[in-house]
């Protein structure tokens, strides 16, 4: 099975200018493209040639594991972001509620978490196997998909994600992230 860079859900300008044209030619165009390419080509006449991403991050290791679990990860923080915010689902913000007191709170340990992820990594809105909501962070290619958690929301806090809009200021990114969330796919998300 050869995997293929994702079509993304918006126009390489649609997200300015939260996040500008030229981070999405580099970030997804050059980063998350590299990581299809290095994955097929990592894969190829192995045992994991005709696996799924999912099954591939579940079984792998090196740089088979992370070239997979980058393109899982890139693929999901592209669907979760829209130009066309709308109010978070009702469902969903009860789930936030009770997770975290109030949407506001959910959002304030949201950011603290991602920015104070030490190097490159994400950010995380998770559901375990209870159905309880949590934040937690990975660092490089891990994924919440190695712990048995389901992923609702992920924000990416590699350097390459904001640097060009940003520089290095990721608590700005981190507020430009919030206007681009795309509530209706993490509700989705929610079991």
């Amino acid at each position: 099975m050869k995997h293929v860079l994702m079509t993304l859900p918006y126009t390489s300008d649609a997200l300015e200018p939260l996040m500008s044209k030229e981070t999405l030619e580099f970030h997804y165009g050059k980063h998350h493209q590299t990581y299809v390419n290095k994955l097929n080509e990592l894969i190829e006449n192995t045992k994991y040639e005709n696996l799924s991403l999912n099954e591939i991050i579940k079984t792998s290791e090196g740089g088979v594991f992370n070239n997979a679990a980058q393109v899982s990860n890139h693929d999901f923080f592209w669907n979760g972001l829209t130009p066309n915010q709308t109010n978070i689902p009702s469902n969903l913000e009860d789930e936030l509620v009770k997770a975290f007191g109030s949407v506001e709170e959910f959002k304030k340990e949201f950011t603290a978490k991602a920015i104070g992820q030490f190097g490159s990594g994400w950010a995380w809105l998770v559901q375990d196997e209870n159905k309880n909501l949590k934040i937690i962070t990975t660092s490089n290619a891990q994924t919440p998909i190695q712990s048995d958690l389901k992923p609702l929301l992920v924000c990416d806090v590699w350097e390459h994600a904001y640097y060009i809009d940003v520089r290095n200021a990721r608590p700005a990114y981190l507020e430009n992230f919030w206007k681009l969330v795309n509530w209706n796919f993490v509700e989705k998300n929610l079991d």
